[in-house]
């Protein structure tokens, strides 16, 4: 068959020169024949939307079942489908204006429409069928439904797909800094060759920031009462960043999950044997090289070896909209050596940046995996090496586990330091190919019968049966263990009695490992103060209700507000002098700070209590709290509408159910946007079980039926039912109908 696993990993490697039906632009919003190819096309689709208004889209051949994934995508959420692609094109300035002119630029300086036009061309027979379905899905929306009036994209073409190939939260390229590409690029529109920035253009984590990530829990079926294998699926992204649906085709896809707003393939989910779920990963696998630059005759090149290289150079327009509404263009001169192209300088040296760069395989990888039935079958898959930026928490239906590294790690000489930039001008520093899956730190079907990942390193991913830190070069990982780590160890060691309700309760555990570090320390230095000192008295009653806490969050919960006010407050005053020292800013809080600080900290954190909202005795849920107003991208709250309690807190807590709260454009309380976004959990027997919850609904237009009827069960973490099989979604159906349809 065309599509199985086997076939797309052949076709890898299949150049296909003809193109039919061409790819010249249109405008507009399809001529005649178009329109009469998308209604026949409509024609073979079934969109049914259930109690809760995912879309179960069924279809005869994957393509047509694209087509209708898009319509109903589209449908959904066409805003952020919309922002998602011109951010992936390099073209957010058309709508946002000039303060995205570098964003763009940064995106630009790795793709080139030119080129992805000719990779589309390229591309085996069947993905084309795909790219072609997913403009199509989306055009016919917008043929339909005149009255939406996109930003900027009024038309999709097919290569637009492979601009956006690879489902995570954050690119590869964000990790390149704007602020010293604004300074480098400046700096040649200036005719300067310096631009120095005396900091890594790699992006290091603010840790007064919620940290991003996932979670994911795969169980083998000796450790389950029902005797399969059990799959948590917890990603923690911004709200609304991922749609749920259900694609079928009689070609045998059938696939359900997340799938971030305009791409055609479930990024996190499950088929009816084999599951999968990304979790951002610390693999070091972005570098940057110092290039050593010579002008002569008016052309620049860089020092390689012995050699003097060409570099190569491409103009780039940014295009971007004026404050009176009309567009302008900034023209840039892009700079590219073998390895990638230029993003600043260091002195009189020039930086390029490697990483992966192959939308075409990365494309073909994503969507290949939603079909992949078992273990073997995903491996397989994965010898594509383009899912870069991610860990994969996997299981199957025949009782295989996995914990499986980034999946696009390069080999370098360990003789260098790539942490920093590496001297470009010497070819030892080049990379060496990849990593084979068989050397990476995997832990497959593991003798625990676990594995997990939290954002955390690898070498705890299966408890005792865990890949060795020492045996793997330091750029395999450059993470470490965290709370929310210790926190799934603490629950999964040990335990053989799992059931999918137990680990939905897992998934939900109130546990706070950060303050069983940070509170005795503060108990021990109030004990040990001298009676008669002032701040004993001043925080005595807070003292002895954390001395007596449980460390676990709730609603109701006085001790959990006063706990995430005073160690916030800590980390705030401590995070410099901790960084200067090298430490772990928790760490440091418990083990270098006086009782003095501590407490002094704790009397500011009930003030601040005291004054946002009358007394520092205030339950958790009066403070942390979730709310949708609008369907906007950029969200607003507002204290005086209605919203609703939150028990669940930040991850760096250690909390596993995560939910990044703080106060909005002013307000007192603390709305999140960010964190658990979709959950699943799946067992997969001999028949599929699965719940799941989207954070407030799937539609975006207030007022919609499913814009937030799923918040109540989202905030109790009270995962509802999915509907996987036809007779389900029939029984469950709200609306059955065909692309077109209104």
């Amino acid at each position: 068959m065309q599509r199985r696993i086997v076939h797309l990993l052949l076709v890898l490697l299949v150049v296909v020169a003809c193109n039919p039906g061409g790819d010249a632009p249109r405008t507009g919003r399809g001529s005649a024949g178009e329109q009469a190819g998308w209604e026949a096309r409509a024609e073979n689709v079934t969109i049914i939307r259930d109690d809760w208004g995912i879309p179960h889209i069924y279809a005869p051949t994957d393509a047509d079942a694209i087509f209708g994934l898009m319509y109903a995508q589209a449908e959904d959420d066409f805003p952020r489908i919309e922002r998602n692609f011109l951010v992936s094109q390099g073209r957010l300035a058309e709508a946002e204006g000039e303060a995205a002119i570098w964003q763009d630029l940064r995106m630009q300086l790795f793709i080139d429409p030119a080129e992805l036009r000719a990779m589309y061309a390229e591309s085996p027979a069947w993905l084309r069928d795909l790219m072609d379905a997913w403009a199509d899905g989306l055009n016919y929306y917008l043929h339909t439904h005149p009255e939406v009036e996109p930003l900027v994209l009024d038309r999709f073409e097919p290569w637009m797909a492979l601009t956006f190939s690879e489902g995570s939260i954050g690119g590869d390229i964000e990790r390149v800094s704007l602020r010293a590409l604004e300074a480098f690029y400046t700096g040649l529109e200036d005719d300067a060759t310096e631009a120095a920035i005396p900091v890594s253009a790699l992006v290091a984590l603010d840790p007064e920031k919620e940290p991003t990530g996932s979670n994911g829990i795969a169980i083998a079926p000796a450790n389950t009462v029902g005797g399969n294998a059990l799959l948590l699926i917890n990603p923690h992204t911004s709200f609304y960043f991922r749609h749920e649906a259900h694609v079928v085709s009689d070609e045998g896809l059938n696939v359900y999950g997340a799938l971030t707003w305009g791409q055609f393939f479930v990024y996190q989910g499950f088929n009816e044997t084999a599951g999968w779920i990304h979790t951002s990963s610390r693999a070091d696998n972005i570098d940057e090289f110092l290039e050593t630059i010579v002008e002569r005759d008016g052309s620049r090149y860089y020092v390689y070896g012995d050699e003097e290289r060409p570099l190569r150079a491409r103009d780039v327009v940014v295009r971007y909209r004026t404050a009176d509404g009309d567009m302008a263009e900034r023209h840039f001169t892009a700079y590219r050596t073998h390895r990638g192209p230029i993003v600043r300088s260091v002195g009189d040296r020039w930086v390029s940046v490697a990483l992966m760069e192959e939308p075409m395989r990365a494309l073909i990888q994503s969507y290949s995996r939603t079909r992949a039935a078992n273990l073997d079958e995903f491996l397989a898959v994965m010898e594509s090496h383009t899912n870069s930026s991610n860990n994969t928490i996997f299981a199957d239906a025949e009782g295989n586990i996995a914990y499986l590294h980034s999946n696009f790690v390069p080999v370098r000489d360990t003789r260098f330091d790539y942490s920093r930039p590496v001297d470009g001008s010497d070819p030892a520093t080049d990379w060496q190919g990849l990593h084979t899956i068989d050397e990476s730190p995997n832990a497959i079907n593991p003798a625990t019968g676990f594995a997990f990942c939290t954002n955390n390193w690898p070498y705890s991913a299966a408890g005792a049966a865990s890949p060795r830190r020492e045996d793997y070069p330091p750029y395999m990982d450059t993470g470490a263990e965290n709370f929310r780590g210790e926190h799934a160890l603490m629950l999964l060691e040990g335990r053989t009695d799992w059931t999918l309700e137990s680990l939905q309760a897992a998934a939900y555990n109130s546990y706070l490992p950060a303050f069983a570090v940070l509170v005795p320390p503060l108990v021990q230095g109030w004990d040990a103060l001298p009676a008669g000192h002032p701040l004993r008295d001043q925080t005595a009653e807070q003292v002895r209700l954390l001395r007596t806490w449980d460390f676990r969050w709730g609603e109701e919960s006085v001790s959990t507000s006063l706990a995430v006010f005073w160690a916030t407050e800590l980390l705030r005053r401590v995070q410099s002098d901790a960084r200067a020292m090298g430490k772990d800013v928790f760490e440091y809080a418990a083990t270098e700070t006086n009782p003095e600080e501590r407490l002094n900290a704790l009397v500011a954190a009930s003030d601040r209590l005291a004054e946002d909202f009358g007394d520092w005795r205030t339950p958790w849920g009066q403070i942390n709290r979730f709310q949708r107003l609008s369907g906007d991208i950029d969200l607003t709250f507002d204290d005086d509408a209605p919203s609703i309690p939150v028990g669940f807190t930040s991850g760096r807590w250690g909390a596993l159910a995560v939910f990044g709260a703080a106060p909005r454009g002013g307000t007192r309380r603390w709305y999140g946007t960010s964190g658990n976004s979709f959950v699943a959990v799946v067992e997969f027997g001999e028949r599929l079980r699965a719940v799941a919850v989207t954070a407030g609904g799937i539609n975006n237009v207030p007022g919609s039926p499913h814009f937030d009827d799923q918040a109540e069960r989202y905030a109790a973490g009270d995962l509802r039912p999915v509907r996987f099989y036809r007779e389900d979604v029939e029984a469950a159906a709200q609306r059955v109908y065909r692309p077109g349809e209104r």
